[in-house]
């Protein structure tokens, strides 16, 4: 039996599909996956008065301040893929897509330091955040590859042997059985993957930035990332779009990954 909901949250439709459970289980696994997909929404929102991020964003640098442990698992894996790429992938970007006007003004007495980045985000063992200079911090992809993840792990709890949650851009199987996926970026559909118990994440340039150089991705830019986990898998799709191919290869094979990239001139080939 196959069980399919779907749900507007992390400002996207996000589906989920259960096989091979009672119809009545099923259910109930769905539910508490889409309870802990609107946690991790509350937390990590840019937007949300009351998220961890505008708590952050509104404290003195320097402060240490309680965080839920979502957001700490995500920042900690933001961390290492900033410090693997060198900082192409960095979350400490939002100031600079605040002042293109890709996301809102938050809530905060402080300007951001133009010099502050991923190293300035401080993680305690205690679920505390200390942030050394002022700086904004953006989770957006990274937190919605994040619950994708969770509602997974709660859905494989429930002993559901089969699925798939699928958060527009960012989508996971899991289950022995290979899907074939179709999943759509602003240059077209990716060509046809195949993903048995991986995740595979979607985007495309508009609204991204290099970490380390501030720099606009190259307009026009797709790429798909396939990695074991939708949070990696999304962070990835930073790297490629702003280090291109070449020199993203390297931090798609520390983590297992593997990468599409679409331009005009070339269409879609393999980047690693």
């Amino acid at each position: 039996m196959s069980v399919q909901r779907a749900r507007p949250v992390l400002g996207t439709l996000v589906q989920m599909r259960v096989e091979g459970l009672g119809e009545a289980a099923a259910l109930r696994a769905i539910e508490v996956a889409f309870a802990e997909v609107t946690a991790v929404h509350r937390c990590m929102s840019f937007h949300e008065p009351l998220s961890d991020l505008s708590r952050l964003h509104r404290a003195p640098a320097g402060t240490s301040v309680p965080v839920d442990a979502r957001t700490r698992d995500v920042l900690v894996c933001a961390r290492e893929v900033a410090a693997a790429s060198a900082g192409v992938f960095d979350p400490t970007i939002a100031a600079s897509q605040v002042a293109r006007g890709w996301l809102p003004q938050p809530r905060s007495a402080f300007t951001p330091d133009p010099c502050a980045n991923w190293r300035d985000i401080e993680l305690h063992d205690d679920a505390r955040v200390r942030l050394r200079r002022p700086l904004w911090i953006d989770l957006g992809g990274i937190a919605k590859g994040y619950a994708v993840d969770r509602a997974v792990e709660i859905l494989l709890e429930a002993g559901a042997p089969q699925g798939c949650v699928n958060a527009g851009g960012d989508l996971r199987v899991f289950g022995p059985r290979a899907e074939r996926i179709h999943l759509r970026t602003a240059a077209g559909y990716l060509p046809t993957l195949e993903l048995a118990d991986a995740a595979v994440a979607g985007s495309n340039s508009a609204g991204h930035v290099h970490g380390r150089t501030r720099a606009a991705a190259r307009a026009g830019a797709s790429v798909g990332v396939v990695a074991p986990s939708c949070m990696l898998a999304d962070a990835l799709t930073k790297v490629v779009l702003a280090a291109g191919a070449a020199g993203s290869a390297a931090v798609l094979a520390r983590f297992g990954a593997q990468a599409c990239a679409f331009d005009d001139a070339s269409g879609w080939r393999v980047a690693a």
